[in-house]
């Protein structure tokens, strides 16, 4: 499986390299890092670009139920393959910029965003799209987790400031392929105030 996962990546890679932001699936230890701050009583957790799902596995793992899960999937093979792996969760085959017009959060609130979208690559005004979406759908003190491949934040500060986030870094880690870095973005404390 994990070969055929990789195959099937670097194939979507190829096709189009500036959606598919790795050449392959994250590992293990990038999957921990991203999903550190993730737990049971976190609730709702949505997964942006959720690939072969080895975020969903690392999710899984730390107890949260499948059932819990929204994984978003722009790559109609991969959004299939996540049908299949993850049952009970919720697959949904779309762009991740459309999240603030499809009602998200009918039911409970979002209290995490794991995104694996090579957000580095975009044009400012899809991440832009991106993490306006997903902050409108998430719970108050909700964070929104973000993996890069470059040496600092990928989002742009003139971003953060406009949305009212502020972002850490979490962790790097050289066991991945490209190595990687993980972002916690969360609402600054001078805009949730202001709410």
């Amino acid at each position: 499986m994990l070969g055929s996962d990789a195959l099937a990546f670097f194939r979507a890679w190829i096709s189009n390299p500036l959606r598919v932001a790795a050449i392959a699936p994250s590992g293990r230890a990038v999957a921990a890092l991203m999903t550190a701050g993730v737990t049971p009583s976190t609730g709702q957790v949505l997964e942006l670009g959720a690939g072969t799902g080895p975020f969903t596995k690392a999710l899984l793992a730390r107890g949260i139920p499948e059932q819990s899960i929204t994984l978003v999937e722009y790559d109609p093979i991969f959004a299939r393959l996540l049908q299949r792996r993850f049952p009970l969760a919720r697959v949904l085959h779309m762009d991740a910029t459309e999240l603030a017009t499809i009602g998200l959060s009918a039911g409970a609130a979002v209290g995490a965003v794991i995104s694996g979208l090579g957000i580095l690559t975009m044009p400012p005004d899809k991440a832009a799209a991106i993490l306006s979406g997903a902050f409108a759908c998430m719970a108050p003190g909700g964070a929104f987790y973000q993996i890069t491949y470059g040496p600092r934040c990928p989002v742009p500060r003139r971003i953060l400031d406009h949305l009212g986030l502020e972002a850490v870094r979490c962790g790097w880690t050289m066991r991945n392929l490209p190595p990687a870095s993980v972002y916690r973005i969360t609402r600054s404390l001078d805009h949730s105030s202001r709410r």
